[in-house]
Formats: structure tokens, C-alpha cells, sequence
């Protein structure tokens, strides 16, 4: 079996940017301008062409003990060799500036002695356009500068630029900095500019952690997947990707390589509403602005591009390797062709809980209406009719029950908005059409014979989704077919103590790693149903694979325990989010611990 190399990097980010920094404080992974960008670091992706930013001890790359500036998204890579001892701070300017945010396109890098008499060299080995192109430096009083091809890019830096450019080594008797900028800057930085930002950026994403609401139950991976969650929305429009990266396999030796750079509108109202639940607030804002405005512009597609565009073509990139190897990169992504059709139910649910929240002021709600009446119609029209589902088969077409029950979902919490907005007439039309989408998928999509809700109408499969029917308000998650599919998921889908989507084929045969976020999906559906002990043994499981500083990914290899899949995943976080506030909540109700100090 090919090896799966470690994802045990750091994300950072600015809302414009988003960086993987691995043990080594090697920058494995860039995107610029944007999250969905060509890459000009892709070693994630091929190890010896996709380009990195290294930090050399004797010439060679060495592990040291990485960990975040305490409540920031700013990195820490702490190296001692034998006594000679220096950090590497990697961050994304974030800059308050009175009720706004400057984020511009860049990455700083601060190295800093702490003792002894450390020497290093840095290999800046910049290759645009997905490695397709080679970043020929011109050097400047401040420098180096980029000004032909794909990636207008400058450096700024106060070591002599010819270190950079022939990896010298050097002395590190003071501190020392690099900055990585797309186009023009504003200034040009210095040590103490750059200190003074980071200061800032520290400043910032600690009041934004001071915010954060903590549910009294795993309350430090609750913040750090908040956290987390912060850097997958992109500042400029409010779409929110699901994942940093593109090609990182669902499992090693496969085709199953997607690009998820992009935003599909089932997960970020999942990040919102998640995001929500703790207290941030500004996402989901953000989040329906942009979602008024693709929805806006044409047939309602799954996904998009961050800046709303449509055509997501797929494309593969041969000439990359691939992660560990496996090759079949790609970027686009042909779902955004598929009908998906919970993606109306997401959406109004999302929506609802951001129009009821008293914490957000909204000029004119029933501006909202027609959004929610696109909604509800569509889900009136296409429930009957088989899509992808929410595992987006490619070539398989069915009605499935999870998409049936948010077809429920998005009629039923239409009308509750058309009721508080004014339009009883629609409310009264849709709470009847609701009434009958809800007995078709409990009596089509609940297997009486079987004893669990099935992936598909009339079917005979599982599929973790359904674990979702309980907080949806499908069923009562005491309802005896909920009880009984939670325990037919442990049953049939659990596999050395992980959850699987499904076990039976898809488009490329039988899945052999567990989808990370339906452990959560699981944990959650026992608290629900009473069962606390098994709920957080099982979060607690599926909590202890995250990464050294608390990241997921898409996946996890039961058999090694790796982490696989694209990172870090949006999804997976918005799971233990979930899981974690629900767990919580059931606690400090059994416990009694209510009051002002409990």
C-alpha cells in the first residue's frame, strides 16, 4: 500500500490568503491571489517541482515543535539543535482599522534567535501557475521582484536579497523577515513594521476568540475549529470554500482527487450555521450576501467560484505528481453541473436561523423573500425528481432520502419565514406541501423490514447522512426509526470505531476510508438520542486523529489512523463544532450546572 505522507501542517490565512506551514516550516501550500487561485507553492503536490519555502539547518530540513500563538491562526515552528534555538513565525496580516479589516495579499515570515548562535539558509523556491512556471527574481534596494508572467509577486526582506537567491546560509544574530506580496504594495515593510503587524494580527484573532462561544465540552478543538472554519471565508465576497486544497486523495492509489476550492453552498451553510452556534456571526452575513447574488445569476448550481463564477470546467494537471505521488490533480470541479437537490434545504435552514437571530439587524427582511421562494419552489419542483445526493455520484442517479428530507426541509422552513415575514398565503400553500413531503420520506425512506432510514427511497442501503434527520426536526431523535438507524449505523457503517458515508459501491467501487465529519454526525445523533456515554466515547475517538495543532482532513485511513483527504476541511470542523455544542448542552442539563458560576 502506497504511504500516505503526513498532513501535520498549520493553515493560516487572512481571509485572502490561506497557507500550509508544515513541522519543518516548510510552506507546502499557496494559492495567490485567492483561495481557488493557481498555486506559486504547491509541494504538497509534488514534492520536488511544486515549489516551497524552506528553512535549512546545515542544508537540510529539520522537524521542529510547531504549535499557534495561543487563540490566533498565527504559526509557531520552535527549533533547538543543540542549544542553538530560534522561531519561525509565519502569519497573514489581518489589521484592524477602526470597524473594518485590512487583509492584504501576503505572507510574512519572521525568524527570531533565542540562543546560542544559530545559523540557516532559506530556499524561497516560488513556481507559479501550478508549478508550470519558474519565478526569475529581479533584485531590488528592498528585495526581489516578479514582474512577468502569471503571478506579479514581491519580496520584501531585510537580508541581503542574494540569500534568498542562491540559498546561503547565514548567521541569525537578530531577527530577520520575509514577505511574500501579489502585486503593488502600499509600503514597503520593515522589522518593525512587520513586528507591529503581527502584534496586530495577534490582537485581532484574539478578540475574535474572546467572542467565541464555549460550550463547556472540548471547548479548546471547539475554538481552534472556529478558528479554523475563519480562514475558509473569503473577505471580498463572503463565500466560504471547502477546503484550502485541491488533488489530496480520499484514499492513496485512487482517481477519487477533487478540487474544493470553491464554495458549494451545502457546506458553507453548514460553516455558518455552525459558526453561528459559537457566536460568530459575521460569516453568515457575509455568506448571504454572497449567496443573493450567484443565486441571482442564473440556474442554481451546487457550487461556485469564490467570486461567483459558474464555469468550474475540470481540468487535470499531468504534470504534477501528486499527493505522495498518487497523481490525477485536477482543479475545477464537474459537480457544479449535477443536480443536488438538499442543497434548497441547507440553504433555508441556514437562512432561517440568520433571520431569526435578534443579534443581527437586517434593513429590510422581506427583501429576503424571493430567495426563499426560488428556494421552496425549486424544492417543490426537483424533490420528486433523482440527483447526485449529498455524496455527489457521478454517474449515478437515484432518489435519494437524505435529499428528499431537505426538499422537506426547505418547504417547511420556508413557510415558517413566509409566516413571520407576511405572506400567509404562501405559509398556509407551503405548510400543506410540507405536510406531504415529510410522509413520503418517512414512508418511503424508512425500511420497516430493515429497521433504518435507507439511502435512497424504497432502498435497502445505509448512508450516514440520515444521522442528520434528528436535527433537521424530520423525526424526534427519540422516534424509534432514528433510534434504531443510529444503531444500525454503528452496526453496518462503523468500521475500528469509524463512520463511513456508506459501504457499498459508488462510481469507483467500495470506499475504504471513513469520512471524517460522520463521526461527529454520529456522536451527535447518540447524544440526541440519550445516549451520552457512547456520544462522547465516540467523539472522543474520532477527536484524538486531528492533526499535532488540532486540524482535520476530509478522511482518515482506518487501518493506519493517517489523515487523508483535502485540508483542512471546512466540513469535519463544522461536525465537531456541532457535536461538541450539542454534547455540551445535554451535559450541563443532566449535571444541573446552570446559574451565573456554574
Amino acid at each position: 500500500m502506497t504511504p500516505v505522507p503526513p498532513l501535520d501542517h498549520a493553515a493560516y490565512g487572512n481571509g485572502r490568503v490561506l497557507g500550509l506551514v508544515a513541522p519543518t516550516a516548510s510552506i507546502d501550500w499557496l494559492c495567490l491571489p485567492r483561495f481557488d487561485s493557481p498555486s506559486v507553492l504547491a509541494r504538497l503536490l509534488d514534492d520536488r517541482e511544486g515549489g516551497s519555502f524552506r528553512v535549512l539547518i546545515g542544508g537540510e530540513e529539520v522537524r521542529g515543535s510547531q504549535a499557534y500563538i495561543r487563540n490566533t491562526n498565527v504559526v509557531r515552528t520552535f527549533f533547538d539543535q543543540n542549544g542553538d534555538s530560534f522561531d519561525v513565525i509565519d502569519y497573514a496580516p489581518r489589521l484592524p482599522e477602526g470597524l473594518t479589516t485590512r487583509v492584504p495579499y501576503e505572507i510574512v515570515r519572521m525568524i527570531r534567535p533565542h540562543s546560542g548562535h544559530p545559523r540557516i539558509a532559506l530556499d524561497l523556491d516560488v513556481r507559479p501557475d501550478y508549478a508550470r512556471e519558474r519565478a526569475d527574481w529581479l533584485p531590488t534596494t528592498d528585495g526581489l521582484e516578479r514582474r512577468t508572467g502569471s503571478a506579479p509577486l514581491q519580496v520584501a526582506t531585510n537580508i541581503p536579497p542574494a540569500y534568498l537567491l542562491n540559498r546561503q546560509e547565514f548567521a541569525l544574530t537578530e531577527p530577520v523577515f520575509v514577505s511574500l506580496h501579489y502585486g503593488p504594495r502600499r509600503v514597503i515593510p520593515t522589522l518593525s513594521s512587520v513586528q507591529h503587524d503581527l502584534n496586530l494580527t495577534i490582537e485581532g484573532w484574539r478578540r475574535a476568540s474572546k467572542a467565541c462561544y464555549l460550550p463547556g465540552f472540548a471547548d479548546d478543538a471547539v475554538l481552534r475549529s472556529a478558528l479554523c472554519l475563519k480562514l475558509h471565508t473569503y473577505h471580498d465576497t463572503g463565500a466560504i470554500i471547502a477546503a484550502a486544497t485541491t488533488s489530496i486523495p480520499e484514499a492513496m492509489g485512487t482517481e477519487r482527487t477533487w478540487d474544493y476550492r470553491y464554495c458549494w453552498l451545502r457546506d458553507a451553510a453548514f460553516v455558518a450555521g455552525a459558526l453561528r452556534r459559537v457566536s460568530f456571526l459575521e460569516e453568515g452575513e457575509l455568506f448571504i450576501s454572497y449567496l443573493r447574488d450567484v443565486v441571482e445569476s442564473g440556474d442554481l448550481q451546487p457550487l461556485y467560484g469564490i467570486g461567483g463564477e459558474r464555469d468550474l470546467t475540470e481540468v487535470m494537471l499531468p504534470h504534477l505528481a501528486g499527493f505522495g505521488g498518487n497523481g490525477h490533480v485536477r482543479i475545477g470541479n464537474a459537480a457544479s453541473t449535477q443536480p443536488q437537490h438538499d442543497l434548497m434545504g441547507e440553504v433555508l435552514l441556514c437562512l432561517d436561523s440568520l433571520l431569526s437571530d435578534p443579534r443581527i439587524v437586517h434593513r429590510d427582511p422581506s427583501s429576503y423573500f424571493p430567495l426563499v421562494r426560488r428556494m421552496v419552489e425549486l424544492a417543490i419542483e426537483r424533490g420528486p425528481t433523482p440527483d447526485t445526493g449529498i455524496w455527489e455520484y457521478r454517474t449515478m442517479l437515484r432518489h435519494h432520502t437524505f435529499s428528499r428530507a431537505m426538499c422537506w426541509a426547505a418547504i417547511q422552513r420556508g413557510a415558517a419565514i413566509a409566516r413571520r415575514l407576511g405572506f400567509a398565503n404562501y405559509a398556509d400553500r407551503w405548510s400543506k406541501a410540507a405536510d406531504a413531503e415529510r410522509e413520503i420520506v418517512l414512508s418511503r425512506g424508512y425500511n420497516d423490514e430493515l429497521g433504518f432510514f435507507t439511502q435512497e427511497l424504497d432502498g435497502s442501503t445505509m448512508d450516514a447522512s440520515n444521522l442528520l434527520l434528528a436535527t433537521i426536526g424530520l423525526v424526534p431523535a427519540q422516534d424509534p426509526r432514528f433510534t434504531r438507524t443510529v444503531d444500525a449505523s454503528l452496526e453496518r457503517l462503523t468500521r475500528e470505531g469509524l463512520t463511513f458515508r456508506y459501504l457499498h459501491a459508488d462510481d469507483l467501487g467500495v470506499p475504504t476510508t471513513a469520512f471524517s465529519i460522520c463521526s461527529f454526525w454520529h456522536a451527535e445523533a447518540l447524544a440526541m438520542a440519550g445516549r451520552l456515554p457512547e456520544a462522547i466515547a465516540m467523539f472522543e475517538r474520532m477527536l484524538a486523529y486531528a492533526n499535532p495543532v488540532g486540524l482535520f482532513s476530509e478522511d482518515v485511513d482506518p487501518s493506519t489512523g493517517a489523515l487523508i483527504g483535502n485540508f483542512p476541511q471546512a466540513y469535519t470542523h463544522v461536525g465537531l463544532i456541532n457535536a461538541a455544542v450539542t454534547i455540551g448542552e445535554i451535559l450541563k442539563d443532566r449535571d444541573g450546572r446552570v446559574g451565573t458560576w456554574a
